[in-house]
């Protein structure tokens, strides 16, 4: 019996798989799109772009610090009278670091990462037409697009962007005659992020209506691949802890606006004492925090699903542990709430309730080691396929364990108060969330760039950009271990006055070489994406990696709707793999009269 389109049952009500071809102009298709296929993509291509500038900062400003006092008319070139000379002005630096910051954790790594991923996963591996609300999809794209475009546009006012650094700390960024970046840009930067957040609330609640409620037949909580998981925990980590932060921007908005209190109190500027009374700059590092801590699990969190799949589907092994990785993700999911103030031992914080912060950091490490083991088992006697995706899957694990381990000294708070606001904390954040998460998004680019465009990146430019950039990482990360070891303070522009601090200069230049050269790679990988998207071998089959889950069962390039027919329905797991004398056993194949049943 034949159904028609529009009289189908359940969420099968969008379109037949090719409709998204018809009847369509550039706008619709291309820009105000409502497929979560093209949504994706935009929040990828965004990304990147967000990625190239907030990269280029960094190279910039190591310019300067790898080589102090001397002049770079490239420098001048970019920012104008704020390099006047070609040397960056101090002011200005600690601009640019604040700019580097925001652009990264928040542009590139928190809507690059989850709003690509969930986008393009989240319907063809649960078996969705789209999302619960496609137009709110669509939405929450747009609204992170116009965060960029105010944040980009802190860049060219005359006094120059917010630099308050990426925490905005108040007195700093709540007073407007502390200094040029405490003007315009900082009100801009505020906007943006509050702009930033409606995007990220609008994604998350699309994503956790999604995935609990539009499944398909067949389809249980357990037999979700493991992307599903850390998005859905990803989502809900989201929507508790943005709006924290939401609130602590608006507040400080009303501070430098409207002549409020909440974040500043006794306070004298040039001779001036100010009336502002009763406020606490420490609150709002306890709002900033509530939502930073459990942001570096919203960064992170989506790499570890995804190298999760990926290791498995590249070693030819189930996934080990499977239930251990869902208790895992759902142990740092709710302990990521209850560590913000590891942030804070250096604030005053009453010494016993530093230490319970102690404990609390400390036992997170307890999930992170279980994920460790699991894929570090899952790689055990794996037939393993070094493919660019299970490559940079690897480095992520090898830069989650090393990053993570420096986690322990700052995570107790008497080792902390000597290596706090060092080079050090610089060295841990970016190796363990910075560097591994950018990992993460690679292996889940060379991954799923098949069923997003039909075609393969170049593997020979993948190999080169995986090596380059992990030996980088580590030329670039761990040496800063050593310097904040010796007490080098981060976000100073010229150390070189330091007599103590001299012999790091060397290695100051090393740095700022490795990250020329890491950044050109990444240059031309950038290349190499647009490249393949119109000149890539293109995909023969529907499922090149051999793998289970049901994206693989979609057309190449699947029109709006993933599926022509019905959606299939699930009969098992997504981890067969090596079972019973065969290679893979996708998703949708029913399970034999034989057969142990998950």
């Amino acid at each position: 019996m034949q159904i028609h389109p529009d009289v189908a049952v359940g969420h099968d009500v969008h379109h037949n798989g090719d409709h998204g071809h018809h009847h369509q102009s550039f706008i619709t298709k291309y820009v105000f799109s409502t497929d979560h296929k093209m949504i994706a993509k935009q929040f990828l291509i965004t990304g990147m772009i967000w990625a190239i500038v907030g990269g280029l900062f960094s190279v910039l400003f190591r310019l300067q610090l790898g080589y102090p006092g001397q002049s770079f008319p490239i420098l001048e070139t970019f920012f104008g009278h704020w390099a006047e000379g070609g040397q960056i002005k101090p002011e200005f630096y600690y601009a640019l670091v604040t700019m580097h910051g925001t652009i990264l954790v928040f542009f590139v790594l928190t809507a690059g990462l989850s709003g690509t991923f969930a986008n393009l996963l989240i319907p063809l591996q649960v078996g969705a037409r789209d999302m619960a609300s496609p137009f709110l999809n669509m939405l929450s794209y747009w609204f992170f697009w116009l965060a960029g475009i105010v944040m980009l546009c802190s860049l060219f006012v005359q006094t120059g962007p917010a630099s308050g650094g990426w925490t905005m700390y108040p007195p700093l960024s709540a007073l407007r005659q502390a200094g040029d970046g405490s003007k315009i840009g900082a009100d801009l930067w505020l906007v943006s992020m509050a702009l930033f957040i409606v995007s990220s609330l609008m994604g998350g609640l699309n994503y956790i209506s999604t995935i609990l409620n539009m499944r398909t037949k067949g389809m249980s909580m357990t037999r979700l691949p493991l992307p599903m998981w850390a998005i859905f925990f990803t989502a809900v980590l989201g929507v508790l802890s943005f709006p924290v932060l939401l609130s602590g921007a608006i507040l400080l908005l009303f501070d430098r606006n409207l002549g409020t209190s909440f974040f500043l109190s006794d306070i004298v500027v040039n001779g001036e004492i100010l009336p502002n009374e009763g406020g606490s700059a420490i609150l709002f590092q306890h709002l900033f925090w509530f939502l930073g801590h459990p942001e570096v699990y919203i960064i992170l969190l989506p790499a570890m699903g995804m190298v999760s799949e990926i290791l498995s589907v590249n070693a030819r092994k189930p996934i080990f542990g499977y239930m251990a990785m869902l208790g895992s993700l759902f142990a740092i999911a709710i302990l990521a709430f209850l560590v913000w103030a590891h942030h804070m031992f250096v604030t005053g914080l009453n010494p016993f309730l530093g230490s319970v912060f102690v404990l609390l950091t400390l036992l997170i490490a307890v999930p992170s080691a279980i994920k460790v083991f699991n894929w570090l088992t899952t790689l055990w006697r794996g037939n393993i396929r070094f493919t660019p995706g299970a490559l940079f899957s690897i480095g992520f694990v090898s830069l989650f364990i090393s990053g993570g381990l420096t986690g322990i000294f700052l995570g107790n708070s008497t080792i902390d108060i000597h290596l706090h606001d060092t080079m050090f904390v610089v060295a841990h954040f970016h190796i363990v969330m910075g560097v591994a998460s950018m990992f993460g998004m690679f292996a889940g680019i060379y991954h799923w760039f098949p069923k997003m465009y039909g075609r393969y990146l170049n593997t020979t430019l993948g190999y080169l950009h995986f090596w380059v950039t992990i030996t980088g990482a580590y030329l670039i990360f761990w040496p800063m271990h050593y310097q904040g070891l010796a007490g080098i303070p981060r976000r100073y522009l010229d150390k070189s006055s330091w007599l103590s601090f001299n012999g790091f200069h060397d290695l100051d230049k090393m740095i700022t070489v490795v990250s020329i050269v890491v950044f050109a790679v990444q240059l031309m990988f950038v290349f190499n994406f647009f490249y393949s998207i119109f000149k890539g071998r293109k995909v023969t089959t529907t499922n090149p990696w051999g793998a289970n889950t049901l994206e693989w069962s979609t057309p190449v390039n699947p029109g709006h709707g993933n599926w022509e027919g019905e959606i299939p329905e699930v009969h098992r797991w997504p981890y067969d793999y090596g079972k019973d004398g065969r290679d893979f056993i996708p998703q949708t194949e029913p399970v034999g009269a034989n057969e142990s049943k998950h």
